[in-house]
């Protein structure tokens, strides 16, 4: 266990001000975790500053001090990635949080690592453009965090991630040195040589702090066809989305809902949703207005090829909303059927949804256990929640059992561990269920490129680190 002595905590007050270092273990409670809650530690110490200039200076005096570092920004994360596994200085770039500079003529902007996901469409949307990732997580997760786990979306179907609109970024590595990877704030989009910032996408944090971010923007769509489907059945529901698909349509965003998570929206929030439907699949177009209206046609026949049983397309920019807000707040809405529960992420191909959703279902109520389902289903990544009770013994448990297996199964399916959560310390026992030993040698490598050391987010990823989950036993999540 990491331990900050009290003069290192006056050189970094000296740095980062009064108000920009807590250790206090009442404050430092909110950075026990993020928003996975099974595990969590209580880092020595969180320090906020507000400049590269302080960053660098306070990674220096930890490196001086061989002490772990723990980037962070507004804990939004879903993996555990953020955690403080063996204490050590957390540095969150909440404060960070200024548009330096929008280039419209070339469609990019300058911004620090803490500025909201959101903020940056709010800033350019006058100018008809757009940051396309879109987590549901956008109003308040950072653009560092969305670098750090290759954040998508709804719409990333048709978009891409956040890989596909980060240009560049400096990044200051362990050892306090400054790089800047990709294309210059001044730069065109072409870098030679290597694509460093593609490796440092997704990478978790573990190798280094990103205090500057330079974002691709692209022109907003100009119309929109947002259709809401009825369906009795998750089975007809899922099969739509491929039908779609393999019609050759290419909608922004399909997103899909089983009956659970529509009535805790529905009830929670009045929208107008039915409560008996047994999924709801949301499809929306987007483009020139020319031919959305004959896409739209399609989808629909699509539908009801799969025995649909009522369609609502929004009339109205405002019904359209409607739509999208019954969609991003599903989360919201599960704190009024559960205590607690846990969100998994994981991919498979589009024509394997009905099988991983029966498999979901099976595994939870053989464990006694609720659980409601959302998936970004244009590209096969579910978000199966499970519900649980932290108060009653062995519910904890039983969800982390039913969570990795289904994880398991993903990869059975042909998918893969996580689509955009990232692995964290949830699930870094899981990495050798779809990378052979060479493949986990070869990450660490790189890894081991970027901080020597390994103080940078230690204990994520790979398996065999350090965890806090105590209530697990080790045999449950062995390769």
């Amino acid at each position: 266990m990491a331990t900050v002595a009290p003069s290192l905590v006056r050189e970094l007050r000296a740095i980062c001000g009064e108000d920009g270092v807590i250790t206090d273990p009442r404050q430092l409670v909110v950075y026990e975790c993020d928003a996975y809650t099974m595990e969590k530690n209580l880092p020595d110490a969180v320090v906020l500053p507000g400049s590269t200039q302080q960053v660098v200076e306070v990674v220096k005096l930890c490196a001086a001090h061989k002490l772990p570092i723990i980037p962070r920004g507004t804990g939004t994360s879903l993996s555990g990635a953020v955690l403080a596994v063996d204490g050590g200085v957390v540095i969150c770039t909440a404060r960070l949080n200024r548009i330096l500079s929008v280039d419209f003529r070339n469609r990019r902007a300058l911004v620090e690592a803490g500025v909201p996901n959101l903020w940056i469409t709010n800033a350019v949307k006058h100018r008809s453009l757009m940051f396309a990732p879109d987590p549901s997580s956008q109003p308040s997760c950072t653009i560092a965090g969305n670098i750090a786990f290759n954040a998508g979306g709804p719409h990333t179907l048709k978009y891409g991630v956040t890989t596909n609109h980060v240009l560049g970024f400096d990044l200051v590595l362990p050892s306090g040195e400054v790089v800047w990877l990709g294309s210059e704030p001044e730069g065109g989009e072409e870098v030679d040589g290597y694509d460093l910032r593609g490796v440092v996408i997704g990478s978790e944090g573990m190798f280094g702090i990103i205090t500057r971010v330079v974002v691709r923007l692209i022109k907003a769509p100009p119309a929109f066809r947002t259709v809401l489907g009825v369906f009795d059945t998750m089975d007809d529901a899922s099969r739509t989305v491929s039908d779609i698909i393999a019609a050759g349509l290419i909608p922004g965003a399909m997103e899909l809902m089983d009956q659970p998570i529509t009535r805790a929206v529905e009830e929670g929030f009045h929208v107008g949703l039915p409560l008996d439907a047994g999924a709801v699949l949301i499809t929306e177009l987007d483009g020139l207005e020319a031919g959305l209206d004959r896409q739209l046609q399609r989808v629909i026949e699509i539908y009801r090829m799969n025995r649909v049983r009522e369609v609502r397309p929004a009339a109205s920019a405002q019904e359209r909303m409607d739509l999208w807000k019954c969609r991003k707040r599903a989360f919201g809405a599960i704190g009024r059927i559960s205590p607690n529960f846990v969100t998994q992420d994981g991919v498979v191909p589009r024509t394997r949804l009905p099988e991983i959703m029966q498999f979901i279902y099976a595994i939870c109520k053989e464990r006694g256990l609720g659980v409601a389902n959302v998936a970004h289903a244009g590209d096969g990544n579910i978000h199966p929640i499970i519900f649980y009770d932290e108060r009653i013994p062995g519910d904890v448990e039983k969800a982390y059992a039913c969570s990795i297996e289904i994880v398991r199964k993903c990869v059975e399916l042909g998918g893969t561990v996580t689509g955009e959560h990232g692995i964290g310390v949830e699930k870094a026992d899981l990495m050798a269920v779809q990378f052979s030993a060479a493949d986990l040698d070869a990450m660490k490598r790189v890894r081991h490129a970027f901080d020597p050391e390994g103080r940078c987010n230690p204990h994520k990823m790979f398996p065999g680190g350090k965890r806090r989950l105590g209530f697990v036993p080790k045999r449950q999540i062995a390769a």
